[in-house]
């Protein structure tokens, strides 16, 4: 499926590892910009996908302690999952965006993260935590490049 606004057109979301920038468009039209942190402990998938699964606030954990990179961070808000386990998200440890700082996930400053949340599909319902995407409640596209 896809998501559309009022007027029919795609809703879908541009990430450029490049310019470390996350771009909201409707169709041709720019409806959000941003800085992004991207993957510098490991790298953030490119390619086309679609949000599956997003959650309001988990916990992410991963990396490794013997390498120094593990972490767990509680609460980190406004999961958008877009391949396996890597997400959209909220960060709240750091406010270098621009520059990569991530396991692979891609960072977001929150008000922007909270923002494209709403705006993005699936939609989660009033009063839910979560929601997986279905036939009647598509995940928007990401592409990531």
């Amino acid at each position: 499926g896809v998501t559309t606004n009022s007027a029919g057109e795609e809703k879908w979301i541009e990430v450029s590892l490049s310019e470390q920038r996350a771009r909201a468009w409707e169709g041709d039209k720019l409806v959000m910009e941003f800085p992004i942190s991207s993957g510098r402990w490991s790298p953030t998938p490119t390619g086309t996908f679609h949000i599956w699964y997003k959650t309001r606030s988990q916990t992410m954990s991963g990396g490794s302690q013997e390498l120094g990179t593990y972490y767990n961070l509680p609460n980190v808000p406004h999961n958008m999952f877009f391949y396996k386990g890597y997400a959209l998200h909220g960060a709240y440890w750091h406010n270098n965006f621009g520059h990569p700082m991530s396991h692979g996930c891609v960072n977001q400053p929150l008000a922007n993260a909270a923002q494209i949340f709403d705006w993005a599909g699936p939609t989660v319902p009033e009063g839910q935590g979560v929601v997986l995407a279905s036939a009647d409640n598509p995940g928007t596209r990401v592409y990531v490049h």
